[in-house]
Order: structure tokens, then sequence, then C-alpha cells
């Protein structure tokens, strides 16, 4: 009698399903990749897509070895009052950075964009579509103040972890967020400039 469902033994499908949605987004992009490409690609289902890694999203997270999911970051932006929203989300990213796994991947990840202009386009499709949108819009502020927030953060992790400058490398986490979080803060704040 043959047995339905998966064979007993190790499987090599979740990591034929990444290679897939690597050569996916490296070709088409952000943008251009679907679930169905990435499915075709890999020779399987796209139900088994959705079950391993959920959504295009989770697929990419995953494929770049991202150290941070945006579903994450969306809830750690609303979960609280307003005017801490800067303060939590730095806390957020330096604790990312601190942790040795995520900035090992962090590190990994800007040396990539850097030197690839590939590698660029796919994770600035990523970022405009899957955060700095989504957050633009759960906070109700224009694109471009969450873009700039973005790019604050960016810049912060290249002087503090990247670069190494003093006495920012070195300063603790509650001075950094002390100093920085009440400017993130003002990327935040309603603007009577029409903004797009």
């Amino acid at each position: 009698m043959t047995r339905s469902g998966r064979r007993p033994g190790p499987t090599a499908t979740r990591a034929d399903i990444l290679a897939a949605a690597r050569a996916q987004f490296g070709a088409h992009g952000y943008r251009g990749a679907t679930i169905r490409g990435i499915a075709a690609e890999a020779g399987v289902n796209p139900a088994l897509i959705h079950h391993f890694f959920g959504s295009k999203e989770q697929v990419f997270v995953a494929a770049l070895d991202l150290p941070v999911r945006p579903d994450v970051v969306l809830a750690t932006v609303m979960d609280g009052p307003r005017e801490r929203t800067g303060e939590r989300l730095l806390r957020l990213f330096l604790g990312l950075w601190s942790a040795p796994e995520s900035s090992r991947s962090f590190l990994a990840l800007l040396r990539s964009v850097s030197s690839n202009e590939q590698a660029a386009g796919m994770l600035r499709q990523f970022l405009e579509r899957a955060v700095v949108a989504r957050v633009a819009q759960a906070l109700d502020v224009p694109p471009l103040r969450a873009t700039a927030l973005a790019a604050h953060l960016l810049g912060l992790a290249m002087a503090r972890y990247v670069v190494r400058v003093e006495p920012l490398a070195s300063a603790g986490e509650d001075e950094v967020v002390a100093l920085v979080a009440p400017v993130l803060q003002q990327y935040l704040i309603e603007s009577t400039v029409d903004e797009q």
C-alpha cells in the first residue's frame, strides 16, 4: 500500500524554495517576484510556500536572511503612546544591532547592498513597500518623513556599528536613546508643510 503525505527523512523543500526565491527576487526585484513564480521555479505548489513562510514579504526576509520582520516593526511602532513611538522604534533597532545573530545579518546585508546594485534594488523596493509605506500609513505621516526616519536610523547604524565612530560607538543604549529618540519623534509629528 502506498502512503500519502510527506516522505520520512530530511527534506530539501524549504531550501529549494529559498533558492528559488533568491533567483526570482534577483531576476524580477521585490515588486516583480510572485509566490507563483517562486513556486514554479522551486517545483512546488504555492500553498507550500504559504505553509513554510506565510507571505511574500516573509519569504523575502527569509531568502535574504533579514534580521527583522516588518510586522514586528509595525507592531512595535503601534504598541504604545504616539509620543513615545520614536523611542520604541529606536530601542528595537538598537536591540537588533546589539544581538550577535542579527548584527551579523545586518552587516552582511549592508555589505551586499553597498557593492551590488541588484541587491540594493531588491532591498530598496522591499523597504519602500513593506516597511516605510506601512509605517507611514499606520502613523498617518507622509512617506518622506518615514523615509527620512529610516535614513536617520541607517546613518546611526553606520556610525555606531560599522565605522564605530567614538564616542557614539561606546555610548550606552540609554544615552543614545536620550539623544536620538527626540529627533526621530520629530519625523512623526504632523507638519504644516504639504509633503508628498
